[in-house]
């Protein structure tokens, strides 16, 4: 299977990563997996800086073959890389406030309805699965690095407020 970067051929396709629309001619990362629905492969698309936040093994395998004019190229490979060597960053999807009582998966304790949260996935079976909470507090602990802000607002469009500014 090899995975492949390519302008989009329409604006239907949407990132796998945050959600949103790949423009038409935007350049765009494919990752070839198996489908876990029928046989044979099925493509899953990314814009390149969601690629090297949650699929980093399949973004750096496939770099030396990208385009030669592709746009910051060295930020995709150190994002890629940190995220090989924090296996749990790739885990971010966004922030928001609890809508209801959760624990959380670092400290176990309550996450109070109101309060920040990170929210979580696994990749499994060609898709990201939701898979908890953490505290915003707890987040250096959980993923073992300071270097969370970016990734967890870039996965939180539109978000009103600021996870990370103190109580």
């Amino acid at each position: 299977m090899t995975h492949t970067f390519e302008p989009a051929a329409t604006g239907r396709s949407k990132c796998r990563g945050c959600g949103q629309a790949i423009a038409k001619g935007e350049l765009r990362f494919g990752e070839r997996v198996a489908n876990p629905f029928a046989d044979g492969d099925q493509t899953l698309w990314f814009h390149p800086l969601c690629a090297a936040f949650k699929r980093p093994e399949s973004l750096l395998e496939t770099l030396p073959a990208a385009p030669p004019d592709l746009i910051d190229r060295e930020k995709l490979e150190l994002e890629a890389h940190r995220g090989l060597v924090h296996k749990r960053l790739p885990r971010i999807d966004g922030a928001e406030r609890a809508k209801g009582q959760a624990a959380c998966r670092h400290c176990k304790e309550p996450i109070p309805k109101g309060q920040w949260r990170i929210k979580l996935v696994f990749f499994e079976e060609g898709r990201f699965n939701p898979s908890g909470f953490i505290h915003v507090r707890c987040g250096e602990a959980y993923f073992e690095t300071p270097d969370i802000r970016e990734r967890v607002m870039h996965f939180s469009p539109g978000l009103e407020g600021d996870p990370f500014a103190p109580d």
